[in-house]
């Protein structure tokens, strides 16, 4: 296949910036991968910044033209996450913007979300950044660039170790790929959005990507699959599921998802994390909080890096603009150092730092947490209260909290059970993870538990702190792999509960760092579906909600003496308590 390569000139500003449109990349099998080069007018080669995504490079190039936008404006389109051309140009870097296999402008076929059941979008990166490496307009020295779906192809390009790959600058990856998609075995929408191109994203440049369940399963025996999926009533009660599985092409990698709702080999096979062991280059990660799941992943990635490493956790909100232009000041600190040979003390810095919700200060040190911490319990007690104190009286005098949740295909209203603790007379800072322990009582064989944790100010406005999720029939723990205030769910196997029987659920709550203020509460919310439009998730995109529960739930919540019903959460050691 011959194309000709477009060099030319555009103005961004005062700006000039000479772009290289469609260069043909080959690969070692022989496809071709499509990308664009931007850089400046002069001959002098540069290091380069790679950014690759299966969201079509045309998409990318937005960013010279359309200001940033901010949740909840609806012209925030989630897939623009390559970074800000011009400024990339002007800091002395080549951006080159490639299609991942499948999409866009790229030959050849994507199979499974990450090409999974493929070619794997490591070796198409090793091959990309190689080539890329040797061009003439290239210095030899490579990074890479982009957020989310690019800040996860960093790493699976990293761990293939392509020689010229010096160091990556990653901002809100998604790594483990089953704690992406099912958030305590609760299926989330957004990467419906992601491969769709719904509620606010543009999704995949789909030309040839195919589902590897289709791919793996003759149609007689996924006919059968499909069948066994469609009885999970959540799924049979949600339009678009049953959609999906009735019809799956031009969804085919949704499909894969919502075909999958256990953990194992399907997502363990390329999942990053695994992957990132074999990454000795330095990588810096950073992401906000408000997303728990993508707070837990950076920390855990971190944690199995073995070379030069920073982590670097943010404020609250949880999402950038569109298109996105955060965190440039920190990556060009890096890269000057890693790809310039600049001795701008960056690594003399402490490798953690960690913005605490509350007090707005920043907390560095060389590791996760980066204070010590002890794991105290809040109890849930009667009249909805939360306290240090644990409830002394039975279930015959501490009666259970309740309540009935009807599917939403017959209401609007979620209902939402509240706890508070006293209002705190110091500054009382949490940084870590932390633990629900629950113990409920159902009329059915499953629901969702999800409990949202909100620091409460005076006045009543609120902000969330973290949140924990678990679908009963997931209850089972990993005891060696549990610890206090962190449990382990592996997510196996569904086990239904057995409808009156009253179990202890424990739920993960995701990694946080927030100080709660004199005159604030802590109040946790528990419910088995969410909102769908509170403070919160109008900063997320419109999909970003969880299954509802398909059928009718009766819960109660048990916290007595014989069911401590309790919170187990990180206080830090030097900060106030009570």
């Amino acid at each position: 296949m011959s194309h000709m390569t477009d060099l030319h000139t555009i103005r961004a500003g005062e700006q000039v910036i000479a772009v290289r449109k469609d260069l043909r990349v080959p690969m070692r099998d022989g496809v071709e991968l499509a990308a664009d080069a931007y850089h400046g007018v002069d001959d002098t080669p540069r290091p380069a910044l790679i950014a690759a995504s299966a969201y079509g490079k045309e998409l990318q190039a937005l960013a010279l033209t359309t200001p940033p936008q901010l949740r909840p404006s609806p012209m925030w389109d989630g897939c623009i996450e390559a970074g800000d051309i011009a400024r990339v140009v002007r800091e002395g870097y080549v951006h080159v913007i490639g299609d991942m296999r499948g999409t866009g402008d790229s030959g050849g076929t994507m199979i499974g979300n990450y090409n999974a059941g493929g070619v794997p979008q490591g070796q198409d990166l090793y091959d990309l950044i190689e080539w890329v490496a040797a061009q003439p307009w290239c210095d030899g020295n490579v990074g890479m660039i982009g957020i989310s779906y690019f800040g996860s192809m960093q790493v699976l390009a990293a761990a293939e170790r392509p020689p010229h790959l010096k160091a990556i600058f990653v901002s809100g990856g998604h790594y483990d790929f089953y704690e992406t998609t099912y958030h305590g075995g609760i299926m989330w929408f957004m990467p419906r959005a992601a491969r769709e191109g719904r509620g606010g994203d543009s999704g995949i440049a789909h030309t040839d990507v195919r589902s590897r369940m289709r791919q793996v399963h003759g149609a007689e025996e996924l006919d059968r699959l499909v069948a066994e999926r469609l009885k999970d009533p959540d799924v049979a009660a949600w339009p678009n599921l049953v959609h999906v599985l009735r019809y799956p092409a031009h969804r085919e990698f949704w499909f894969d998802i919502v075909m999958n709702p256990l953990d194992g080999d399907w997502y363990e096979e390329r999942n990053p994390v695994n992957l990132a062991r074999a990454i000795d280059i330095p990588v810096y990660l950073q992401i906000d909080q408000g997303r728990g799941w993508t707070v837990d992943g950076h920390i855990e990635l971190f944690d199995v890096l073995k070379g030069p490493k920073k982590l670097d956790i943010g404020s609250y909100p949880p999402m950038q603009s569109r298109p996105w232009v955060e965190e440039h000041d920190a990556m060009f600190r890096w890269y000057a150092y890693w790809l310039k040979g600049v001795d701008n003390g960056i690594m003399d810095e402490p490798a953690v730092s960690v913005f605490v919700e509350g007090s707005r200060e920043v907390v560095t040190a060389a590791q996760w947490p980066p204070k010590e911490t002890s794991h105290r319990s809040l109890y849930l007690r009667p009249r909805r209260k939360l306290s240090f104190e644990p409830e002394h009286m039975g279930a015959e005098h501490a009666a259970p909290d309740g309540f009935y949740q009807a599917p939403l295909t017959v209401t609007d209203e979620v209902e939402v059970l509240a706890w508070r603790t006293a209002p705190f007379e110091e500054p009382t800072e949490l940084i870590g993870s932390g633990a629900a322990h629950l113990f409920a009582e159902i009329d059915q064989d499953d629901t969702n538990f999800i409990l949202r944790l909100w620091d409460e100010a005076p006045g009543g406005a609120r902000q969330l702190v973290t949140t924990g999720y678990l679908k009963a029939s997931h209850r089972e723990l990993d005891e060696e792999r549990s610890t206090e205030g962190n449990p382990y769910h592996p997510h196996t196997r569904s086990v239904p509960v057995e409808p009156g029987s009253i179990e202890e659920y424990v739920l993960r709550l995701y990694p946080f760092a927030a100080t709660l203020l004199p005159g604030h509460r802590l109040v946790a919310e528990l419910s088995n579906d969410e909102p769908l439009a509170d403070a919160h998730n109008a900063l997320l995109p419109p999909d970003a909600f969880h299954l509802p529960v398909g059928r009718p739930v009766t819960h109660k919540i048990y916290r007595d003496a014989a069911h401590p019903s309790r919170l187990v959460l990180p206080f830090t050691t030097t900060g106030g308590a009570r």
